[in-house]
C-alpha cells in the first residue's frame, strides 16, 4: 500500500510539474515526495506523546515509510545529479575555464549540494539499519540512538531544499508546498517536545 502510494503521488507530482525537462520533473516529484514521507515518520512519536500512547523503540509502520521515504530519496539523489551541470563533479567542484583545475565549491549551489550529500550518506545508514536484524544486533537502546540521525537528516534535507528555492527562484506553488509540508512537522515536534518534558518534570515530582 505504501508503495502504490507513493507510485501515486509521484505521478501526479510529475505531471503537475511544468518544465519540458523529463530529469528536472522527476527530480522534483522525487524530492517532495520523499520528504513528505520523512516528515510522516517524524509526526509518529510526538502524536504518540501527545494522546498519551505507548511510544515504542520501533514500530513496522513507522520503518516501512522510513524505507520508502529513503528509496525515492535516493532516487531523487540519483536523478539530482544529471539536472543542471552534466557533469557530478561539478556540484562540488568550480572548474577553471582556462587550467582546467578544480576547486571546492564556495557558492550556494555547493552549499546546497555538500549538505545533499552529507544527507544521502546518512540517508543509506538509516536505510541499512532499518530491518529486525540490526534491531536485534544493536538492542533498542543502540539502535534508537543511530536512528535518531533521523533528526539530522531531516534538518539536512530542509536546508537542502530550501537552498534550491533560492537558488532556482522558484516561484508560487513551490515554497508553499514546501512550506506545508515542513511548518506541520516542526509544531507537532515542538508540541510533543513539550509535553512530554511537563510530563516527565511532573512524573518527578510525584516520585519525590
Amino acid at each position: 500500500m505504501l508503495g502504490l502510494l507513493s507510485l501515486l503521488l509521484l505521478g501526479g507530482l510529475y505531471y503537475a510539474v511544468e518544465s519540458p525537462d523529463v530529469k528536472y520533473k522527476w527530480s522534483m516529484s522525487t524530492a517532495y515526495v520523499s520528504l513528505l514521507l520523512l516528515g510522516a515518520t517524524l509526526l509518529t512519536g510526538p502524536l504518540n506523546v501527545l494522546r498519551r500512547q505507548r511510544n515504542p523503540v520501533s514500530t513496522d509502520l513507522r520503518r516501512d515509510i522510513g524505507i520508502w521515504s529513503g528509496l525515492v530519496g535516493l532516487a531523487h539523489v540519483a536523478i539530482g545529479w544529471q539536472v543542471h551541470m552534466g557533469n557530478m563533479l561539478l556540484y562540488f567542484f568550480e572548474e577553471d575555464k582556462a587550467t582546467k583545475a578544480l576547486s571546492l565549491r564556495a557558492d550556494l549551489f555547493g552549499f546546497a549540494n555538500y549538505v545533499g550529500l552529507a544527507g544521502g550518506l546518512i540517508l543509506v545508514m538509516l536505510l541499512a539499519l532499518s530491518n529486525d536484524l540490526s534491531l536485534r544486533r544493536l538492542k533498542a537502546p543502540r539502535w534508537k540512538y543511530w536512528q535518531r540521525w533521523n533528526y539530522l537528516f531531516y534538518g539536512l534535507v530542509v536546508v537542502h531544499g530550501i537552498s534550491y528555492q533560492i537558488i532556482e527562484s522558484r516561484k508560487l506553488p513551490y515554497p508553499l508546498l514546501l512550506a506545508a509540508l515542513i511548518l506541520p512537522v516542526v509544531v507537532v515536534q515542538l508540541l510533543g517536545f513539550s509535553h512530554y518534558r511537563k510530563n516527565r518534570f511532573e512524573w518527578q515530582r510525584k516520585a519525590s
